[in-house]
């Protein structure tokens, strides 16, 4: 098993029960993960980083198998554009690989959050827990109580 990262703690602190999942690390796309487990692509959620005109970067939790609108994030966010974060910048602004951004592990940059709308319909999904290589199972509720993540139409 992985060692014990920071999000995994933060659970754990919260008393918020959680299922490590662990893959290669040249798996980079949450659609791979979702084939790597044979879970379905609507479990496995991907963390983007969208940039509004100013102010500070945007996290945004969608499944893998959904493609994020942006002029839906921006409408959802109040802003009147935004753009996402390339990967050079994306890894600049919060410390982690692509493929291993984690809103859970993002909690002391104090980022806004947000989660789209049909994550309400699920139980339990998949976030990266901060790192390559490594997924948190958990309910829907917690990740959204723990993160402050808001739920909007967003693909």
């Amino acid at each position: 098993m992985t060692e014990k990262l920071n999000s995994m703690r933060l659970l754990e602190q919260q008393k918020i029960k959680f299922t490590v999942r662990e893959f290669p690390d040249t798996i980079h796309s949450a659609d791979g993960v979702a084939d790597h487990f044979g879970f379905p692509h609507d479990l496995v959620y991907k963390t983007l980083v969208v940039l509004p005109p100013q102010g500070k970067p945007m996290l945004i939790m969608v499944a893998g198998s959904r493609e994020l609108n942006l002029k839906k994030v921006a409408k959802a966010t109040g802003h009147k554009k935004v753009q996402m974060a390339s990967k050079k910048e994306a890894e600049s602004l919060t410390g982690l690989q692509t493929g291993g951004i984690s809103a859970l592990a993002l909690l002391h940059k104090n980022f806004t959050v947000y989660i789209d709308q049909p994550a309400l319909e699920l139980g339990h999904i998949l976030v990266s827990a901060g790192k390559r290589g490594v997924n948190l199972e958990l309910p829907v509720k917690d990740l959204m109580r723990v993160t402050k993540a808001k739920a909007v139409e967003v693909t």
